[in-house]
């Protein structure tokens, strides 16, 4: 990485007397091969080759079902929509020039670091799909399978397409999430000058452009697979695949998707909280001078990672946790309407698809329904962003309640039971519900107008480890609201399931599984919104740093620093909604795999029995695992921090001139160092997680073949699998909540409360948000990605376990 000359000769004269530039971190800007192809194209023709890939699509559709259609059109209108939206975002000025030159440097880091990590995640995808395919071609068939034609190679290509299908839109995901933060910081930077409303709707709609896209990749990328397959295979036709088992093919695609989530939030995690931990740790607490000075050496790389890790890992963490739901939604449906004997099944199967295409349109409402006020101007008073995203959220519910239960009814309504249908929208409301108070519940104990968060502050002005003792104890606290609304959410939709008069052929009520999964469509019914908060949280935070640097009047700082306050609170709260969507996920996926594993061992497989020593060692080391993932993860983060603050300090002596402003920190040193690090640390905590349920299946099959115990393989990974959903949900709860409440004391201080910015009570509240950093951001938002992969890997390779 070159830096210009003039950075590195000292004696520049202070930033206010010479023209504000800082350093590129490559020579010229990247663009995904994809694109640079695409753009080579003549427009014509491009349009020429999209209406042809149009009508393909539209046609394998309707020879599909009008579902589809229906879906497909959702999904291209909101497309359109979000094209006007990033078109409405980029015409915006960006301010100053200095300021697009600090706006360049980190959009130049981020793509940097994205197009290696993607890189390296792409290599490991294809090893991964190798490993899949020669599984595959060894493995056992179903009856089904084996009835329908699908042979053990034709199986092997469709699940190694799905994966390789679901790794490159989870990474599409991630790459837009990226692509739009970076851009949209500066110009929030630049509205910032002029109104806190207008820099709060910028921040909104380029959260919103990214939160549409991904939604609807997920959604229209399953329909193109689902309706692919459906005409491929023929199904339904005579001596054909039923489309009740036609689910079953897509689990590829949700085990990609979470593969290549794992990775992201990893990497970026770990880039984003080592740079953070030691730009705090030496320009805070040892220097004294503000989070985004420009001094601080390590400050670029710190808004770099917040692109990389708050954006790129969560578009693709969201993105992966909507495809695990509909697939997992969608093979319960299958199951239950194929022991239901149902005439119509297509409505079962494809109504997740249509509740996250009115997700599509009512999260859009929502996103426009955020709107500038004519008299705003940067004189105004500040209005409360959180009450604003807060009315748009609102909305949103409201909607998503009419259009729930309007798609119920479309689809669920079924002669054999007339009520069901009503029984399943109650079920869609419960999580709905559950959604808001989640919601809730986390902004409780991460914004500082809450108590919680007031008395964490308060601590600070007795030192440091009181600090440290009270994070703690709130973060353990707060694990107990969320899960007993996870327990009262699961129980009652599993009832209204069970009594919505679907019974099998001897009776029996079984709709209460397909009601615990509606549960969880009606929690993510509002995902497109949740993840507009979520990503307005580091394009808020990169605004405020862009403001520090190019030293803008301190009125503009106060309108920031309240719009990333505010941002820390929605990053919270996105991640207290998607540990819950991920406990109902993940209860989801174990019933599939039980249920998966019935169909290969043609045996019932309802229950696992933990009073078996194998059984329970195997859900011990479920929860071992969440522990130790935890802790490798934490442990990169520290490492690396190790090495960045060494590097401040380094630049800090042998530089005695930045502090006077007479010399240039070395950014890209900085960049340098936690990028090469955070790819190096994510190896070792991913792998752990992809080899140990697959280690452990195997070797107690192994064990199980030569005592006798048929099943006992796939009876100890489904213990590891329930013993480390709910180990890993309080360990992220925990986790999360600690961070953010850890994160906003320090905000909260900084307002002037307790002393505020360089008093004793700010350095011990800069120590623990040290600590909460890899806590918020590394481990925990890696946790519930990595349960909903343990279940998804185990759904694919269940075969091998037998």
């Amino acid at each position: 990485m070159m830096m210009d000359d003039d950075m590195e000769n000292g004696g520049l004269g202070p930033y206010q007397d010479r023209p504000r530039t800082f350093p590129n971190m490559r020579s010229k800007p990247y663009v995904p091969m994809i694109f640079r192809i695409l753009m080579r194209i003549n427009i014509r023709v491009l349009f020429v080759l999209l209406l042809l890939c149009l009508g393909v699509v539209f046609y394998i559709g309707a020879s599909t079902s009008p579902i589809i259609v229906f879906v497909f059109s959702v999904c291209i209108i909101t497309f359109i929509l979000s094209i006007y939206l990033c078109k409405w975002v980029l015409s915006k000025d960006e301010g100053p020039p200095e300021m697009a030159q600090i706006s360049d440097a980190i959009r130049d880091g981020a793509e940097g670091f994205f197009r290696t990590q993607y890189g390296t995640i792409s290599k490991m995808a294809c090893l991964l799909a190798l490993v899949i395919f020669c599984i595959y071609l060894f493995r056992n068939t179903t009856p089904q399978q084996e009835a329908s034609g699908i042979g053990r190679s034709n199986s092997a290509c469709i699940t190694v397409a799905a994966f390789l299908l679901g790794a490159l839109c989870s990474g599409i995901a991630g790459y837009v999430g990226m692509w739009v933060s970076v851009r949209a910081n500066v110009r929030v930077s630049s509205a910032a000058r002029r109104s806190a409303r207008e820099a709060l709707q910028i921040a909104v709609r380029a959260g919103g452009f990214s939160a549409i896209v991904v939604v609807g990749m997920a959604v229209i990328g399953i329909a193109i697979l689902y309706a692919t397959f459906y005409v491929w295979l023929g199904v339904d036709t005579p001596g054909s695949m039923k489309v009740t088992d036609l689910p079953l093919l897509l689990v590829g695609y949700g085990f990609g998707a979470s593969f290549v989530a794992l990775f992201a939030q990893l990497g970026g995690g770990i880039y984003t909280k080592a740079a953070d931990v030691g730009a705090d740790l030496v320009g805070k607490v040892e220097q004294g001078i503000p989070e985004d000075d420009p001094r601080n050496p390590a400050v670029i790389a710190d808004l770099v990672g917040d692109n990389v890790g708050d954006c790129a890992a969560r578009g693709a963490d969201l993105f992966e946790s909507i495809a695990a739901e509909i697939i997992s939604a969608m093979i319960l449906g299958g199951t239950m309407v194929q022991r239901c004997k149902l005439e119509n099944p297509s409505g079962f199967i494809l109504f997740p698809l249509v509740v996250h295409s009115f997700d599509l349109v009512i999260s859009s409402i929502g996103i426009l329904s955020i709107r500038s006020s004519r008299d705003s101007s940067v004189k105004a008073p500040i209005e409360d962003p959180m009450a604003i995203l807060q009315k748009g959220y609102s909305v949103t519910i409201v909607l998503a309640v009419l259009t729930f239960g309007a798609s119920t009814r479309w689809l669920l309504y079924t002669e054999q039971a007339p009520s069901a249908w009503l029984n399943f929208a109650l079920c869609g409301l419960v999580g709905i519900i559950t959604a808001y108070i989640f919601v809730w519940i986390t902004k409780y104990y991460t914004d500082y107008k809450h108590e919680p968060v007031r008395a964490l502050a308060l601590s600070s002005s007795t030192g440091h480890g009181t600090n440290i003792i009270a994070g703690v104890s709130l973060g353990l606290e707060s694990t107990a609201p969320p899960v007993l609304v996870i327990s009262v959410s699961i129980v009652s939709a599993y009832w209204l399931g069970q009594t919505s008069g679907l019974v099998d052929e001897s009776g029996n009520p079984i709709g209460g599984l397909f009601g615990t999964a509606v549960a969880t469509m009606g929690m993510l019914s509002t995902a497109a919104y949740v993840l507009t908060m979520d990503m307005f949280g580091p394009i808020a935070d990169n605004a405020g740093g862009i403001v520090e640097m190019s030293q803008q009047p301190e009125s503009v700082r106060e309108i920031t620093d309240v719009l990333d306050a505010v941002g820390n609170t929605t990053k919270a709260t996105t991640k207290g909604f998607a540990i819950g969507s991920a406990a109902l996920a993940s209860f989801l996926l174990f019933s599939a795999y039980m249920d998966e594993v019935a169909t290969f061992a043609q045996e019932p497989f309802k229950q696992v029995d933990i009073a078996i020593p194998e059984v329970f060692v195997g859900g011990l080391l479920g929860s071992m695992l969440i522990f130790l993932f935890s802790g490798w993860a934490c442990s990169a983060v520290g490492k690396t921090a190790q090495e960045v603050v060494n590097e401040v300090r380094r630049q800090f002596i042998e530089r005695p001139g930045i502090m006077e402003y007479k010399e240039k920190p070395d950014y890209a040193r900085c960049v340098a160092i936690v990028a090469s690090a955070s790819l190096r640390e994510m190896i070792k905590p991913g792998a752990l997680a992809i080899i140990s349920p697959l280690v452990i299946g195997l070797l107690f099959r192994i064990l199980g073949y030569y005592t006798g115990h048929a099943l006992l393989g796939a009876k100890v990974v489904a213990a590891l699998l329930m013993f480390a959903t709910v180990s890993g949900i309080l360990m992220a709860l925990f986790l999360n909540t600690a961070g953010g409440a850890w994160d906003n004391a320090k905000k909260f201080i900084e307002t002037g409360a307790l002393g505020g910015k360089g008093s004793d009570t700010h350095k011990a509240a800069v120590t623990g948000d040290t600590v909460g950093d890899p806590f918020k951001d590394t481990a925990g938002p890696s946790l519930h990605v990595l349960i909903k992969m343990l279940a998804t890997i185990t759904l694919v390779m269940a075969p091998i376990f037998l």
